[in-house]
């Protein structure tokens, strides 16, 4: 037999020969996207944000495992639908607030009321909880998510025009306190004592300006931000609302890391969460003595009697019927 090779043959192999390194890597390529997938997080803070630049640390610490892509400023899903994308398997990673978990899930409108975490520490401590790990387990099961960790960004705090003192919820009667539209937020200004007023967030100012609100309720970088200190006279540091968000994962996004990876994913997720909170307690604590250096009065009331009346306002109301039978009193006893 003859086994000689024509001219047209050899073109043929050599061709085939050097296409062979790209095909190789070609091949290849699915499975190296697969060991260091592009997680998106959607968030509506901005790129200025503390929790911005936690997301970055987290980023650099994943980096050998996968590679996160942030949009801030709510650029790729407005604020409120990060959950469903999430669901949708639109998003891998979303920072995402408790009240829209609660919407679909009523048992976690308890995480939202008022003084159910004393402090961030709280906060933290509750998460790391075995009461917290059923809730996580609730979101997991019925909403297909994955629950990483709390994002605490300050503590919601009550500025008022004029010099009455504000002891206990009492004190609040007929003040017109501006809360953001929604019925969860006006269930929270009653709490405390106060006449909620919706109104919208960048119309505060001019409301404080001109009478049409008495007050509104803030964490104390928010009335920095806005220069809310410059038509007030008082903050009382009533710590009646510890602000938070939860980083939640899609969950096939977290099951394709598979048990290693995901451990080392969520210690890099804890460690720069409590980076953020220390942050921002640190802010806190700054702009408390700086407004007092500003001339207004700050100071802190009955903090007992508020939290009293607020957890009994919240215990009447409908929301409470979703309520996991004991959590509030096993919350109020954490240390």
């Amino acid at each position: 037999m003859d086994h000689r090779i024509d001219r047209r043959q050899l073109l043929q192999l050599g061709t085939t020969l050097a296409a062979a390194p790209a095909l190789a890597t070609l091949t290849a390529l699915p499975a190296f996207a697969q060991d260091k997938p592009k997680l998106r997080l959607a968030a509506v803070f901005s790129d200025k944000d503390i929790r911005a630049d936690m997301v970055r640390m987290l980023s650099k610490e994943v980096a050998g495992d996968a590679t996160i892509e942030p949009f801030f400023g709510g650029t790729l899903f407005k604020q409120g639908t990060e959950l469903v994308a999430l669901q949708r398997d639109n998003l891998e990673l979303g920072n995402v607030a408790p009240q829209d978990i609660a919407k679909q899930l009523p048992a976690w409108s308890i995480l939202t009321s008022a003084y159910i975490f004393r402090d961030a520490n709280h906060l933290n401590a509750f998460f790391a909880s075995d009461l917290a790990a059923g809730m996580k387990k609730m979101a997991e099961d019925q909403l297909k998510v994955k629950i990483l960790a709390p994002v605490f960004y300050g503590t919601r705090q009550v500025g008022l025009k004029g010099k009455k003192k504000i002891s206990t919820p009492a004190d609040l009667a007929g003040v017109k306190l501006r809360m953001p539209p929604g019925d969860a937020w006006q269930l929270l200004g009653r709490s405390i004592g106060a006449n909620p007023t919706p109104m919208a967030y960048a119309e505060t100012y001019t409301g404080l300006q001109t009478g049409a609100i008495d007050g509104q309720d803030n964490p104390l970088p928010n009335v920095q931000n806005m220069k809310f200190y410059e038509v007030m006279q008082q903050i009382v540091l009533t710590s009646h609302l510890v602000a938070f968000d939860v980083l939640t994962m899609n969950l096939k996004a977290w099951n394709a890391l598979g048990a290693a990876k995901q451990k080392t994913f969520q210690a890099a997720v804890d460690r720069a969460v409590a980076w953020s909170a220390a942050e921002h307690l640190k802010r806190e604590a700054e702009l408390a003595e700086g407004f007092r250096r500003q001339g207004l009065d700050v100071y802190v009331p009955d903090l007992a009697g508020f939290r009293t009346h607020a957890q009994k306002v919240y215990l009447a109301s409908d929301e409470a019927k979703a309520w996991p039978a004991g959590m509030l009193d096993k919350v109020n006893a954490m240390k």
